[in-house]
């Protein structure tokens, strides 16, 4: 130790209070940011490098330079490389398939722990359109939805980001949805790793494993979608928002103490 300290010109004293020193405030938010960053480079199959991570964190709310990401994934050795190319076979739509069920044995106390997601057809002037939803499951409290002609990654980013304005996301947050490729592709799962949400999907071929999700795509179609029909998208859209809407305010859920949604989190 001694020697090692002579070629560094430091005195052995200095070393020891050198490693006795508690990380600076600098060193954690550092250590804070850089696992925000591995986790959007994880889910996008390291493939985004820092102007991609830089532009996924400054989307998620996080005020903070590139050259700073540059500088901790080169720290951490986070070297983005080619993303693969994917060849579509016939029955095929398993992407990041290892994406574990993390709700099964989850009891929610609170709104903000698990959001779930889904997309659901709707008929206008006889051509299918899509309709996604974020609810939270401890509430049933739609937080943010779109309506679109394409069932694609834009229409559920898009519920995804205005259940984020909207909702009260906590420490840990689940987003639980099936496994179609419009989540399971990975630039949805780099924005969920961008706000700090982990992912959960349903297990294959498991029916029930959306179930909350599920029962408000049918309550809403039992109530005002199948005894109508639709002759162009804007008479669709305003029924789904003033569905949505009644549905947060004033629909009485029995599981809920037969209140709405916004009663019951006033309640809580």
């Amino acid at each position: 130790m001694k020697a090692l300290c002579q070629r560094h010109g430091v005195t052995r004293a200095g070393y020891y209070a050198w490693c006795r020193r508690k990380p600076s405030v600098h060193a954690k938010l550092d250590e804070s940011l850089l696992a925000r960053i591995r986790a959007v480079f994880e889910a996008s199959e390291q493939t985004y490098g820092s102007p991609r991570i830089h532009a996924a964190l400054r989307q998620a709310g996080l005020r903070v330079g590139r050259k700073r990401v540059a500088r901790l994934m080169r720290k951490a050795a986070l070297k983005a490389r080619s993303a693969r190319i994917y060849r579509r076979m016939p029955g095929t739509r398993r992407f990041f398939s290892g994406i574990p069920n993390r709700v099964l044995e989850i009891e929610t106390t609170a709104t903000g722990q698990v959001w779930v997601g889904d997309v659901t057809y709707l008929r206008s002037a006889g051509r299918w359109r899509y309709l996604a939803v974020v609810l939270d499951r401890h509430s049933r409290r739609v937080l943010g939805w779109s309506l679109g002609v394409n069932r694609d990654l834009t229409l559920t980013t898009e519920a995804l980001n205005r259940a984020h304005r909207r909702g009260s996301a906590q420490p840990g947050l689940i987003f639980h949805s099936d496994r179609g490729v419009e989540y399971s592709a990975y630039a949805f799962r780099a924005r969920l790793a961008a706000l700090g949400i982990t992912q959960s999907m349903k297990r294959p071929r498991e029916i029930g494993d959306n179930a909350f999700i599920e029962s408000f795509f049918h309550s809403m179609k039992a109530d005002v979608i199948h005894a109508r029909t639709f002759d162009d998208d804007h008479t669709l859209r305003q029924t789904v928002r003033q569905y949505i809407r009644r549905y947060n305010r004033s629909r009485l859920h029995s599981s809920l103490g037969y209140r709405s949604p916004i009663n019951y989190e006033h309640a809580a």
